[in-house]
């Protein structure tokens, strides 16, 4: 695959898909018209920060009273407006979180062609990515990513790293070891989040920690390069996390992460010390609507990269998918269907851009294929 260093390489090559090889395109004053988005979705300058929850997690799984009820009372109100909650006194080591900031840079400053040993496979969620063209022709974000599966179950205890040395080799072992841990650490988190989830929607405490005890979820590591023309492109486009619920972290001062709230744009700082959460539509349909997914973005600078690290939670595949019968009733009826996990997402990887339409679009195509299904049979 080439790499793309001018508007007349596209042209001359028109079946080459786009690449982004951040050592040349990070220093160019015109950047590629693919990586240039239209006027109505560029960044604006100043955009006001989104006064964002911080919940106490630690107070919550203390089980004292107090710090219980203004943590489910604050993640209740998030989930129903926007779907974002910031989440301190998580348990997790600082130099862990540190370390896998770092152990970053060794995967992504490689040369492109060592990077594109992992390439991720067409219609398939895991792998290194910079080129998107499978999916889309123009607006292209400015990143690369590098995402793996996780999962708790004791058959898949060291998935992390057996998933670096097969992908990269033998001598990423130690990477591969230092996200097995941080894995497993954002599992933790998220069992004391569910559990609050559950604790907020009133709904058994542990009824959502339960459901995700076997998931089989994705990590997925961030870099964005610095880019001349921040104010042209995005490092992620708008879009709803199909999945359950995130965990992100961002480490340092480098700013990025902006929630679309009452018709704006909105920034949500980072903070070392915090998780920044955020629902999913999986998550969503599990609430029967009652929590909201929400449109976010990603934008870029011209000073500095930035880095972040997105734990997302899933179900299990063989898990059904449905809201606890205390979530439906006469005056909120079932926003969707029975489904699995794979199902949504062979949906939003192959037939659809994850949008605010995106459950009542899945609902009619999955009604429409267990139909299809049932005649046939």
């Amino acid at each position: 695959m080439s790499r793309m260093s001018s508007e007349s390489t596209k042209h001359d090559q028109p079946n080459k898909p786009t690449m982004f090889d951040a050592t040349l395109l990070k220093h160019q004053l015109n950047i590629p018209s693919d990586f240039i988005w239209p006027d109505h979705e560029k960044p604006s300058a100043n955009t006001p920060e989104l006064e964002v929850p911080v919940v106490d997690l630690g107070g919550f799984l203390s089980g004292d009273p107090s710090a219980s009820a203004r943590a489910s009372l604050l993640v209740d109100e998030a989930c129903r407006k926007h779907g974002f909650f910031i989440v301190v006194n998580h348990g997790v080591d600082a130099k862990l979180i540190r370390d896998a900031h770092r152990y970053m840079d060794v995967f992504f400053e490689q040369p492109l062609h060592e990077k594109q040993r992992a390439l991720r496979k067409q219609d398939e969620h895991c792998g290194y990515a910079s080129s998107f063209t499978g999916r889309f022709s123009s607006k292209l974000p400015w990143k690369e990513t590098f995402t793996f599966p996780y999962s708790p179950s004791d058959s898949s205890s060291h998935i992390v790293e057996k998933y670096f040395c097969t992908t990269l080799g033998e001598h990423f072992a130690h990477l591969g070891k230092i996200y097995q841990e941080y894995c497993n650490e954002m599992n933790s988190v998220c069992a004391g989040i569910t559990e609050l989830l559950g604790m907020s929607l009133g709904v058994k405490r542990k009824y959502f920690k339960d459901f995700f005890e076997e998931n089989e979820s994705i990590m997925r590591l961030n870099y964005y390069p610095q880019c001349q023309r921040p104010d042209q492109t995005l490092g992620t486009g708008p879009h709803y996390d199909p999945t359950s619920i995130t965990i992100l972290h961002q480490y340092d001062a480098v700013s990025g992460l902006q929630v679309f709230v009452d018709h704006q744009w909105r920034s949500i700082n980072p903070n070392s010390d915090a998780f920044v959460v955020n629902i999913g539509d999986t998550f969503m349909a599990l609430t029967n609507g009652i929590y909201k997914s929400c449109l976010h973005r990603a934008v870029v600078n011209s000073q500095r990269s930035r880095k972040s690290l997105a734990f997302f939670l899933c179900p299990n595949k063989d898990k059904v998918v449905a809201p606890p019968y205390e979530l439906v009733d006469a005056d909120n009826p079932r926003m969707c269907p029975d489904f699995r996990w794979p199902e949504l997402l062979e949906f939003t990887q192959k037939h659809y851009r994850a949008d605010s339409n995106t459950l009542p679009a899945f609902s009619n195509w999955i009604t429409a294929k267990h139909q299809s299904r049932n005649t046939t049979n």
